[in-house]
């Protein structure tokens, strides 16, 4: 006959290092005292099932208005290393939800967390940096970055960082000089870049490329691409193997030829032939650009003669499929046949 008899042993499915999470909603608030716990076991699993839970963005809202977002930013500090990675990834998940990315801006956590740019483990850099790149992500938490002074730190450490770390960092640095490219064009920014096109990383160099966009809307931007000989490396990336570097390549391009001096410097490397090659691309975005950075080279005289005799290929795309790309090919054509 069978007896009943209760095993002594764990299931098999059951993680000793995860909280038990209290039901219903004592569960954040009972994991924020925990948080809050002298022993380093209890906030080790704490932050093991808020890892879990702030994958929900009605989870996050409630860390939230529980106060986790304060005890997060002790935790910051702590001397344990795997309290700092797991308190860091927290926080990254919770940036990925709109909510989360509020809560930072509201509770001054961007400047809590940069204090780790310097941690010697790099799985809490890595999280800190892709907390930032979705911080960014809204033009407030990009301006928050920007107000936090950070941008100099982030321009430095792009020179120092691990590769993976350095594609999010350009992540965050191309959305917060959208912002204001103030800071990080006195920060040297434009020849670390010009570096970062080099890379053999295919990432790297479209991201670089991506962030010299930002950084040459302003006039002070578009005068340092020249001065830094920036523009013949954008010449040649239009010829890259990855469309999304020479659509890139292109836009900074497009940006940078505004001034006198940036048309003809691209004039002098030969721009000209490898944006029409561009006119045919298959991304939208890598048309739209070689588009535009070919009016601005129809505004010398010496663009305008040799694209007369193309405007063919313009008229062509005034039935593209993309709308901005049909507005673009108009007007490169009015500015090509412009008779002074």
């Amino acid at each position: 006959m069978a007896h009943a008899r209760i095993s002594m042993y764990l299931p098999p499915d059951i993680n000793p290092t995860q909280a038990a999470i209290a039901y219903g909603c004592r569960a954040l608030p009972k994991l924020n005292e925990e948080l809050q716990s002298e022993d380093l076991l209890t906030r080790q699993k704490a932050l093991m099932a808020l890892c879990d839970l702030m994958h929900d963005p009605e989870h996050v809202y409630v860390a939230i208005d529980t106060g986790c977002l304060e005890s997060l930013k002790a935790l910051l500090k702590d001397n344990n290393d795997m309290v700092r990675i797991k308190t860091t990834e927290v926080l990254y998940i919770m940036a990925t939800h709109n909510v989360g990315r509020e809560g930072f801006l509201e509770h001054d956590v961007i400047l809590a967390l940069s204090y780790l740019l310097n941690d010697p483990q790099s799985a809490c850099r890595k999280n800190l940096h892709l907390a930032f790149k979705h911080v960014a992500q809204l033009p407030s938490g990009a301006q928050g970055i920007v107000n936090s002074g950070l941008i100099p730190s982030l321009v430095w450490k792009l020179q120092r960082e691990e590769e993976e770390i350095q594609g999010l960092l350009l992540d965050t640095l191309a959305a917060c000089l959208m912002e204001d490219a103030t800071e990080a064009l006195g920060s040297h920014v434009v020849p670390f870049l010009k570096q970062k096109l080099l890379s053999t990383n295919d990432d790297i160099r479209s991201k670089a490329a991506r962030t010299l966009i930002a950084v040459s809307i302003p006039l002070e931007g578009k005068n340092q691409v020249w001065q830094h000989d920036v523009i013949p490396i954008l010449v040649h990336l239009l010829k890259d193997r990855v469309e999304e570097v020479q659509a890139n390549a292109a836009g900074a391009l497009m940006y940078a030829m505004v001034t006198t001096q940036g048309k003809y410097a691209a004039l002098d490397t030969e721009a000209i032939h490898p944006l029409l090659s561009l006119l045919g691309s298959s991304l939208s975005k890598a048309r739209l650009n070689a588009t535009k950075a070919l009016t601005m080279l129809a505004e010398a005289p010496e663009g305008r003669k040799f694209l007369q005799s193309r405007v063919p290929v313009f008229r062509v795309l005034e039935d593209d499929t993309s709308e901005a790309v049909r507005r673009a090919a108009q007007i490169a054509v009015k500015v090509i046949e412009w008779k002074p």
